[in-house]
């Protein structure tokens, strides 16, 4: 199985002849783990066949509902039980503020205080889905050891059981989610019972039961005459469903918010015409108990009314899955980011097997990306098709009108063109990317099964498609300046370095993975008056800006160079450049001149970070040099220089800050494992040592702050 991924081989589990197990293993088995750990509620998700996607199978302690989002969980999505599968660990998250740090896709959604854990089920070789389980808000900031031990021992015995039963060919059928059971104070036959009800009849305040569902299971004759409905219309229903002016989400995730935290919650609504009542909701892990009164100090009230008889208020489900994609598109920046978000987590959320998002360019159709296609040369063979071919994508496009065809049969009957490049899918969602008035481009969304597309499922892909075309409307004009920033830098930095007799050279430069990509390092290296000169600097910013600034500064060097100044001239000519250009930014800059007949580097420093030194026996030495300020501060400062012996076989790194610091990181640490890196690898060729010595970098620190500048030279012996 090495080398092969788990989805696959998952997928790979022979299930070809169906044989019952006897007893509901993901349930009984989570309700244990529940049990054994205090925990209110959980699911267990298991790998769907032949796909890189998390489904549930199985929810305990609250309703479906309340996870509808995640009911199909890409891989590579931002989820906990994800995250837990890819990295094969417990994930843990201990409150609401965590949640919105790590999690903020969760966080938007669920904006409740709630600990959660999430664990692999995972034998050595496969892992076969996730578990997670969650608290109120009052669980201790940390999970315990014997949580952690409870969990991590059931999440390991069930993924031998289901190693088990893929290894004797018996499917896992679907298992029913579970709910606490209903309360006694709703079954009949005790005395105690019914002396209880007679004497919640009498108060004289509203007082009503709600199952996990939100649905009424008991309501006093005070509940009747507040909410204006009588007790049987209330029974069996919820009450944001039978009570026209509660039929608002806000209500409803006030239910969500006291059902997922277990703690109390409340909140006021005007009953028309101008009736104000207070709603006291009192959860427990079986329902919840409501109280409704008259509010007080209804002319503090400033909540707009509700309105009435509007039948078409969406319902908190669909606008949880519209917020949890709206949040993760967000985070997209450029377009493939963009493709990649609609994989992870659209996709698998409305079942889809297969997408392609096309672009608009020229008059023409092009495929920015797709994803799910076993063979790409499907999707390719639509790239540059004009607008005006009738094509489902050019016609949503065109008409603005999304299309949806729930077979083969279907698309071709409208599209006889369409079975001459079958794409081996039987259903597709056709939806117009419509962004600030003008089409973008169309996102497709393919079934590998024929697939009704209901009028509620058509409104909320519908809605999806708006978000995807904002989100690539802010990529594609991302992409083109992104495009013009790697054009600009890569114009004012060198195009390649000088051959030069006397020495050996190599730089290399990385952007800044935030923002434009774009800084202000810069490198030069130039042949003056017989002698090599180096120069690397730093100009403060990530920006055009800075970008431009960089360039000036690099051909006044390379003009002072030129006149022959000596480096202390060089610096301070410099400095009284930038001064005079009148710009809020300062540069750091390390210059030198080598010199091979003596065999020595004369340098100048202002406020660069220090050079190393590796000798021809491997050690590494941090030059001190003295220096000046940084350049643009002081228009007296004066740049001393220091002699260092450079002789053949000596390598000297020059490089700038983004190289060496990082959050989190000491420094002084960084430099010398910089230093370390460079005595281990310094005998490779240069260009293959700047290579290790960056990617060495990257590993340290994946995302990059600051942009990098790096120059390695190294002495020839003379001839």
């Amino acid at each position: 199985m090495v080398g092969v991924p788990d989805w696959q081989r998952s997928a790979q589990a022979p299930a070809s002849r169906p044989a019952p197990v006897g007893r509901p293993l993901l349930s009984l088995t989570l309700a244990a783990m529940l049990d054994d750990v205090h925990a209110h509620s959980g699911a267990v998700y298991l790998l769907a066949s032949g796909e890189p996607v998390l489904e549930m199978a199985v929810m305990a302690g609250l309703p479906r509902a309340f996870a509808a989002p995640w009911e199909r969980v890409g891989l590579s999505a931002s989820i906990p039980v994800a995250e837990a599968v890819r990295e094969r660990r417990l994930i843990w998250v201990s409150g609401e503020e965590e949640m919105a740090r790590r999690y903020p896709r969760i966080a938007v959604v669920l904006p409740y205080p709630f600990a959660l854990a999430a664990l692999p089920v995972a034998t050595e070789n496969t892992a076969y889905g996730a578990v997670f389980v969650t608290w109120p808000g009052s669980h201790p900031p940390e999970l315990s050891d014997r949580e952690r031990d409870h969990l991590t021992a059931a999440c390991d015995r069930l993924a031998l059981r289901l190693e088990r039963a893929a290894e004797q060919h018996r499917p896992i059928h679907p298992e029913p989610d579970l709910l606490a059971p209903a309360s006694e104070a709703t079954v009949p036959g005790t005395l105690g019972t019914m002396e209880a009800a007679r004497m919640v009849a009498r108060l004289p305040y509203g007082l009503c039961a709600m199952d996990l569902n939100g649905r009424v299971s008991f309501a006093n004759a005070a509940t009747a005459e507040l909410l204006g409905i009588p007790v049987s219309g209330l029974l069996g229903t919820q009450l944001w469903a039978s009570v026209p002016w509660l039929n608002d989400p806000v209500y409803e995730d006030r239910y969500r918010a006291a059902l997922i935290s277990q703690q109390v919650t409340s909140f006021v609504a005007l009953r028309p015409p101008g009736e104000w009542l207070s709603f006291r909701l009192y959860p427990s892990t079986s329902g919840l108990s409501v109280r409704i009164s008259r509010a007080r100090a209804v002319s503090e009230m400033t909540r707009a009314e509700p309105r009435q008889g509007d039948d078409t208020t969406p319902r908190l489900v669909t606008i949880s899955h519209v917020l949890s994609l709206a949040s993760a598109l967000t985070e997209a920046a450029g377009v493939q980011d963009v493709v990649q978000l609609v994989a992870d987590e659209i996709a698998p959320a409305v079942g889809s097997q297969a997408l392609v998002i096309l672009g608009t360019r020229a008059g023409r159709l092009h495929v920015l990306g797709h994803r799910g296609y076993p063979d790409a040369h499907v999707v390719e063979r639509f790239d540059g098709l004009p607008l005006s071919a009738h094509t489902p994508g050019a016609q949503a496009l065109n008409s603005g009108v999304p299309a949806f065809f729930d077979s083969r049969q279907h698309l071709e009957h409208l599209y006889p063109a369409r079975s001459a490049t079958p794409d081996g899918m039987a259903a597709w969602a056709y939806l117009p990317l419509i962004a600030s008035g003008h089409p973008v481009g169309t996102c497709v969304l393919a079934y590998a099964q024929p697939h009704i597309f209901p009028a509620d499922e058509r409104a909320v892909l519908t809605s999806l498609g708006g978000l995807i075309a904002q989100a690539l409307e802010r990529a594609l004009l991302y992409d083109a300046k992104l495009q013009l920033a790697h054009g600009l830098q890569a114009a004012l930095l060198p195009h390649s370095l000088p051959s030069l007799s006397s020495i050996e050279a190599a730089a290399r430069y990385l952007p800044a993975t935030r923002g434009m990509e774009i800084g202000g390092d810069f490198y030069d290296l130039v042949s003056s008056h017989g002698r090599a000169v180096a120069v690397i600097g730093d100009v403060q910013g990530h920006n055009v800006t800075a970008a431009g600034l960089m360039g000036q500064l690099r051909t006044a060097v390379r003009a002072y160079t030129t006149v022959g100044q000596a480096p202390e001239e060089v610096m301070r000519s410099t400095n009284r450049l930038l001064i005079d250009l009148g710009t809020d930014l300062f540069a750091s800059c390390l210059y030198l001149r080598l010199d091979p007949a003596r065999e020595v580097a004369v340098m100048a420093r202002a406020g660069h970070p220090p050079p190393l030194l590796r000798r021809p026996d491997g050690k590494v030495r941090v030059l001190d040099l003295a220096g000046g300020p940084l350049l643009g501060i002081d228009a007296s400062a004066t740049y001393p220089t220091t002699e260092v012996p450079f002789v053949p076989g000596s390598v000297l790194a020059l490089y700038t800050d983004g190289l060496i610091e990082s959050p989190g990181v000491d420094i002084e640490e960084a430099l010398a494992n910089l230093g370390r890196r460079l005595a281990e690898t310094g005998d490779q060729p240069l260009d293959e040592l700047a290579d290790s010595l960056v990617q060495h970098g990257e590993t340290e620190t994946p995302e990059r702050l600051d942009d990098v500048a790096l120059l390695l030279l190294r002495a020839r012996a003379r001839d």
